[in-house]
């Protein structure tokens, strides 16, 4: 497991969209938006399912994925490699729906993909893009 430092856990607050990539076994690659994104502690992010096809198909044979996050309001950029584990029931799960009702109403939250931490590579472009910050 890596950590991410605080300004990465901080710059969470700042996207709406976050760009995440899967691929099904045989490596077929697939990037979709998602919204419901929140970091839950240093090593673990929570990803709400509310429309996903390719991606949870992905996931559930590949359990790789890596998230892009930048936009306006934060300095740099990184990308978050990690191992995701799908929930659809449980606390965790249940908790994830209230919290995606609450921000939309009347959103379902399908399933829960719990993302642990393996790697942080800067992404910025310049002298430094690829390199590996966690």
């Amino acid at each position: 497991m890596a950590a991410m430092n605080p300004e990465m856990m901080t710059a969470f607050r700042s996207i709406k969209t976050f760009p995440l990539a899967t691929a099904s076994r045989e490596g077929e690659p697939n990037v979709a938006p998602m919204g419901a994104v929140y970091p839950r502690d240093p090593e673990t992010i929570w990803i709400g399912n509310q429309f996903m096809k390719e991606t949870i198909k992905n996931v559930l044979e590949n359990p790789r994925a890596c998230l892009y996050v930048w936009g306006p309001g934060i300095s740099g950029c990184f990308k978050v490699k990690g191992d995701v584990e799908v929930k659809t029931s449980g606390e965790d799960y249940e908790t994830m729906k209230k919290e995606v009702a609450k921000v939309k109403p009347g959103l379902f939250c399908r399933a829960l993909l719990v993302m642990k931490v393996t790697e942080v590579y800067d992404c910025m472009p310049g002298e430094h893009a690829g390199d590996r910050l966690i």
